[in-house]
Parts: structure tokens; C-alpha cells; sequence
């Protein structure tokens, strides 16, 4: 794929980039890895005063980082705005809190002193997709730093000024050169890049074949990864639930990013004495939904980010549709406007057995199953080889109970929208990854446990 920004409203280029060579890779390696020897002996207080002005920034010029997302991945303008605004967030979140997460931890023992000390590990590379552009990269820089290791971003090649502009809040922030770098370059460049003995982790926000590749290389040279990778999330609606409620939030949590979130609810699973209630409902809010240029205010459903993910989309629906799927509104792109739309689309009576019924559609298509209690709704949640988050509606706490401790999902979400907070650890199982980003789980993954013990 081409280094280059293409407005996916319009299918107009606007900016083109060239891949950085090796020998330019090999100087920001170079700067890395001295940065790091300097970096790691800063103190709290001063990494925290950088990372609380790149906040500064992000809030002062959130505007303008706004427009360059939206343009280039399509993602509507309110919503890049509020995204900007949780990168300060989790700026702040850090600075605030990273010492105390990172202090060192006495343990007694029949030594006269131990205790557990954490320390940067040196350049860890970010390979990071385009569906939040900024949000992705900060909640891994944010901690990352904060621990006193550098960063190498391999940015999504459809976002490149969302990546260069990263890499300028850090440096404006007064953070020393080389802290943070983006690299614009191919994905082939990978390999070579976790290869390199300076490099010393990894981690990958994107697809499962991404993330196999990037482990499978990482393991070849036994290099601590992180993977948050695919879901299909179940949203699971039960009789005892606020019917009214669980609807709007479900149409909320399925049109997340256009569609286009990892943590999207896909798979709406509705109890069947309360499943015509519920088809009305959402089929009345998808109808409801503008969709547009999202540089409107009063756009709520963007285009999707490129040509071929519209195409995989779409081909998804034929697919659902042959196996006995009913689509009940959408089903096709958009034909009347430029750009890579999709409508707003239910589809229900997808036969449970239908291999497409396990698949993550990302995009604007909500899949809706009926099933007759809890101990069916369960059961279909967790047969998906996914496993980020789920989000399950009922107000009898034994149903709640049950829930919470039998899905299978990094994160359960009882009457609310599944979502990402820097206060809780957030990560997945099975083919979603491992590892988790955020709170004080997400710092320590990339820091040595270092036992000392005194005689």
C-alpha cells in the first residue's frame, strides 16, 4: 500500500509520501537507541512535565488534529475531536500516576532488604492501525515513555500525517530527540526492524494475520509482544433489561467509528420473548442515522477507510445473505455519493452453524440472533474465536452474575457500551491477543521485574 493520504469521502489523494530507506531507518535507530541511554536516567517529575505539555497541545490544537483523521481514514469530525481530547486524557492519566504505579515494591523475605524494581527495557516498536489514528498510538506512548523506554511508531500507510504529527506533539512537548520517532514505511520492514538486537519488544494493534506475523518474528528473536488484535463482540440482550436503553446504546456501540472498532458490538444476541421489541427499535434508530461528509456536525455514519474494506464488507453481506441471512435494511454500498459508503445494516436469521456467523464485519452491519434464555445467549457468545469485550443488558443479578463470570472476553460490560478508559486494563483472549494496554497492567508490560535482594 502506498504512504499516502486519500480522503475516503471523496477518493481524492491529497498528500503522497516516500518510504524512508534503510540507511535513513538505520539514523533513527542510531538516534533511538542513544536517546535511550540518556532518557532512561530522567526522573518521574520530568517525564511527567513533557507528557502533561504534549496534553497541552492535543487540547489547544485539537481541532486541527481532528481534520487530519477525518481526512484521512473518514472518521466523523465530532468524533475525532473527542478522540484527540482522550489522548490528553490518558496523557494526563500517566504523568499523574506512572511513578506510584512503578515504584518499587518491598517484600519481606530473609534477606535484611528485597524488593521488586521496574525498569525501561530500551526502543520498543508500535505498529498501529488506522481506525483511531491518534487514540491507539498515545495510549501505548503515553505509559511507554512515562517507564522511561523510547518508541518507534510504524504507523497504518493511510494515516501518515496522523503519524507525523504524533511524532511533532512529542518533540513540542520537550521531550529530548529520539524519545518518539514515526517511521514511514511498508509492512515489510517489520521483520527487520524486531530483528535488530536495539529493539528489544513490540506491539501490534490490527488484524490477526498482522499479529501472527509480528509474534512469530518477535518469538524467532524472543522479544516480548503485546497483540490487541480482531473481535466480534456479543451484545447480549436479556427479557429482565431496560429494552429502550439497551437499543440506543446498541445502535451507538455498532455505528462506534463507522463501524470500524475492534470493541464495535458485531453480534446482537436478544432473548426471544423480547426480540420483536428489540428488532423495532434498532431497525427505527439505523433508519434514523445521517449518513454524509463527516466533516458535518450533524453526520453520524462516515465512509469507510478505503476501497477494499468496503469491498470485504460487502462481500461479507452477500455471504450472510446466501446462508439464509435476512438483511432487514442496507445490504449494499452506497451508490449515489463518492467515497467508500456503507448504510447503516441489520441482518438477522443468519443460521448459527454459517461459518460467516463467527466472522468480524467491520463496518456499520449489526448480525442479530434470537435465543431462548441466558444459557443459549452465553453459549453463542462464546462460540467465536474472539474474545476483546461484551456487552450484556439485565437487571436480575443473578443473570449479571452469571454473565460476568462466564463469557469469554477480556472485559464484560453489564447495561453499557463496551469502551476503552485509562483507569482499567484493557486487552483480549483467544485470537483477540494478549497482553493488556491501560491502567497499571498496560505500564508494566514493557518494563524489566527486577528482583533485588540484600544481604
Amino acid at each position: 500500500m502506498a504512504i499516502a493520504t486519500i480522503n475516503p469521502a471523496t477518493g481524492e489523494t491529497l498528500k503522497t509520501f516516500e518510504p524512508l530507506n534503510d540507511v535513513e531507518i538505520a539514523a533513527k535507530l542510531n538516534l533511538a537507541n542513544q536517546a535511550f541511554e540518556q532518557y532512561r536516567k530522567t526522573s518521574f517529575p520530568q517525564r511527567s512535565l513533557w507528557l502533561q505539555k504534549a496534553a497541552e497541545i492535543l487540547d489547544q490544537e485539537k481541532a486541527d488534529f481532528g481534520k487530519i483523521m477525518t481526512l484521512e481514514m473518514g472518521k466523523p469530525y465530532k468524533a475525532a475531536i473527542a478522540e484527540v481530547e482522550k489522548c490528553a486524557s490518558v496523557c494526563r492519566y500517566y504523568a499523574e500516576n506512572a511513578a506510584d504505579f512503578l515504584a518499587d515494591v518491598t517484600v519481606k523475605t530473609d534477606a535484611s532488604h528485597s524488593f521488586v524494581r521496574y525498569q525501561p527495557l530500551g526502543i520498543i516498536l508500535a505498529v498501529m492501525p488506522w481506525n483511531f489514528p491518534f487514540w491507539q498510538v498515545f495510549r501505548f506512548a503515553a505509559p511507554a515513555l512515562m517507564a522511561g523506554n523510547v518508541g518507534l511508531l510504524k504507523h497504518a500507510s493511510n494515516v501518515p500525517q496522523s503519524a507525523l504529527a504524533i511524532a511533532d506533539i512529542f518533540q513540542r512537548a520537550g521531550f529530548p530527540g529520539g524519545v518518539f520517532q514515526t517511521l514511514l514505511i511498508g509492512a515489510a520492514k517489520v521483520a527487520d526492524l524486531i530483528a535488530d538486537d536495539r529493539v528489544k519488544a513490540a506491539t501490534l494493534t490490527g488484524s490477526e494475520p498482522a499479529g501472527a506475523s509480528l509474534a512469530a518474528n518477535a518469538g524467532k528473536h524472543i522479544k516480548k509482544t503485546v497483540l490487541e488484535l480482531g473481535g466480534s463482540d456479543p451484545f447480549i440482550v436479556l427479557a429482565s433489561a431496560d429494552i429502550a436503553a439497551a437499543a440506543a446504546t446498541a445502535t451507538a456501540a455498532r455505528m462506534l467509528n463507522n463501524g470500524q472498532s475492534c470493541i464495535a458490538a458485531k453480534r446482537f444476541i436478544v432473548e426471544e420473548a423480547i426480540a420483536d421489541q428489540f428488532e423495532k427499535l434498532l431497525l427505527d434508530k439505523f433508519l434514523a442515522l445521517k449518513v454524509g461528509d463527516p466533516m458535518q456536525p450533524d453526520t453520524d455514519l462516515g465512509p469507510l477507510a478505503t476501497p477494499d474494506i468496503l469491498q470485504e464488507l460487502d462481500q461479507q453481506v452477500q455471504v450472510a445473505k446466501q446462508s439464509g441471512g435476512k438483511v432487514l435494511t442496507g445490504g449494499h454500498p452506497i451508490s449515489n455519493l463518492p467515497g467508500n459508503f456503507y448504510p447503516p445494516t441489520i441482518i438477522s436469521d443468519i443460521p448459527l452453524d454459517a461459518p460467516i456467523a463467527q466472522e468480524e464485519f467491520f463496518g456499520p452491519v449489526a448480525l442479530l440472533f434470537r435465543v431462548p434464555n441466558i444459557d443459549a445467549a452465553i453459549k453463542l457468545a462464546n462460540a467465536t474465536p474472539f474474545g476483546l469485550g461484551a456487552s450484556a443488558w439485565t437487571n436480575n443479578d443473578e443473570e449479571r452474575s452469571r454473565l460476568i463470570a462466564e463469557i469469554e472476553a477480556g472485559a464484560v460490560f453489564i447495561n453499557g457500551l463496551v469502551k476503552s478508559d485509562p483507569r482499567l486494563p484493557f486487552g483480549g483472549l483467544k485470537r483477540s491477543g494478549y497482553g493488556r494496554e491501560l491502567s497499571i497492567q498496560g505500564i508494566q508490560e514493557f518494563v524489566n521485574v527486577k528482583t533485588v535482594w540484600v544481604k
